[in-house]
């Protein structure tokens, strides 16, 4: 393993109070290396520099640690994973996390697959679908403890994504980058419809990561409605809520 990739993945992680195994370590450099590779004949990041990926990739990802104790929730489904963030850095630091990580491109489903073989890691599922779709499948409907997304859309449009998947009970957490408040106004019809409240915003900083983050919180109250999420694309184009 590089020396400096060590050094950095140290420091990152103990900034979050996470301390990694040897294993842990090595898992992610593997997965680095794999990133790199399949980056150079297909997109799937933009970030490419051994820093910037070690900490804005792999310590922001787990850096939902500042919101929720992980490592006391069973499930787990990341909606718009694209190269596996969050939920690959997450399960490499919580193993006994039982992840679905779900994509629209079946390319990168591909690449996620070879890295869950290549990394040897158990209780985790690539899964090719959308959001839309896959949310009306009982399989995946009101499953999971808690349900994470890094995709950029607004709050209104995620929750239509991500809602679905969570149990009564249960959690949807959006990683967000710099101010939210309107954002959270904005949303705040949709959540309510959608079974949910809001129930915390944690802010923070990590060294590396050039703008503050933030954590919204979002604890699901009561089933869905049967019709929700509606057909593909609509969410995108007419978020819920918003006049």
């Amino acid at each position: 393993m590089d020396n400096q990739f060590k050094m950095w993945i140290t420091s990152g992680m103990k900034e979050i109070s996470v301390d990694l195994s040897d294993d842990q370590m090595e898992k992610f450099y593997l997965y680095y290396e794999m990133l790199i590779e399949w980056n150079k004949v297909m997109n799937l990041t933009a970030i490419t520099d051994m820093k910037d990926v070690i900490f804005k990739h792999f310590v922001d990802s787990v850096s939902l640690v500042k919101a929720v104790d992980v490592s006391r929730e069973t499930s787990l489904i990341d909606v718009g994973t694209g190269a596996g963030f969050p939920g690959i850095p997450l399960k490499i630091v919580f193993p006994e996390l039982k992840v679905t990580l779900l994509d629209s491109l079946n390319k990168r489903v591909r690449f996620l697959d070879e890295v869950i073989d290549k990394l040897k890691l158990t209780e985790i599922a690539a899964v090719h679908g959308r959001a839309e779709d896959v949310g009306r499948d009982l399989e995946y409907r009101e499953k999971y403890d808690l349900c994470v997304s890094r995709a950029v859309a607004n709050l209104a449009t995620l929750s239509e994504y991500c809602m679905p998947f969570v149990r009564v009970g249960g959690k949807f957490i959006s990683y967000k980058s710099g101010i939210v408040e309107d954002e959270l106004k904005g949303a705040g019809n949709a959540v309510k419809m959608l079974g949910g409240r809001v129930e915390d915003v944690v802010r923070f900083r990590i060294e590396g990561i050039d703008a503050e983050r933030s954590l919204v919180w979002i604890v699901k109250n009561r089933k869905i409605d049967s019709k929700y999420p509606r057909r593909a694309g609509l969410p995108g184009k007419e978020p819920l809520g918003v006049v």
